[in-house]
């Protein structure tokens, strides 16, 4: 298993909508594995492969708060095919998103169909944290991400702040290789 680095804003590439999964080969095994190594690193409850570079339909979760807790799911080509209209609040954050957190509102419940690692076809019934994990990756198959269901205020806020710092980085990159560049030209 490999720890694969994580896609953050501003980076277009969340936004894409990603792709159903057609074959469940051992590619696809292997991708799963290092996306769950990957969030468990982070660490995080949720990721969506758009969020590992890959544009496919492809979710991995687990709200275990501990190893003796952990329990796995791996949702490929996940659908919600029904929610409540009872809504739940919870403070959502994003490895995408990094050190921001924001109250969000999303239905309590969802019924949500998929396939698993084997292939099959499975259904069950989420509630509570787990809805709202479940909604919150959902969301990053279809280009979003939890920051749209903020006011535009914030959103244009948490926007303009990641703008910010990758702009910063990539001058600081700019520099560091001016600089590389003057050593090896001068001979040091």
């Amino acid at each position: 298993m490999a720890l694969l680095p994580i896609v953050t804003l501003p980076d277009p590439s969340l936004r894409k909508i990603s792709q159903p999964v057609d074959q469940i080969d051992a590619e696809i095994h292997r991708l799963l594995d290092d996306m769950l190594e990957t969030m468990y690193a982070a660490p995080g409850i949720g990721l969506a492969a758009i969020q590992v570079a890959v544009p496919k339909r492809i979710v991995v979760i687990d709200i275990g708060k501990t190893e003796e807790e952990r329990s796995p799911l791996f949702l490929i080509n996940p659908e919600i095919t029904w929610a409540s209209e009872e809504l739940s609040l919870y403070q959502e954050g994003c490895l995408s998103v990094p050190d921001y957190y924001e109250d969000v509102k999303r239905p309590a419940t969802v019924q949500v169909r998929h396939l698993n690692r084997e292939g099959q076809l499975v259904e069950f019934q989420a509630e509570g944290l787990l809805a709202t994990v479940v909604q919150h990756e959902l969301d990053h198959l279809e280009g979003g991400l939890f920051i749209d269901h903020l006011s535009r205020l914030k959103r244009d806020r948490v926007m303009k702040k990641f703008n910010k710092a990758a702009r910063i980085d990539e001058i600081i990159a700019q520099r560091r290789h001016e600089t590389e560049r003057q050593s090896e030209e001068a001979g040091v």
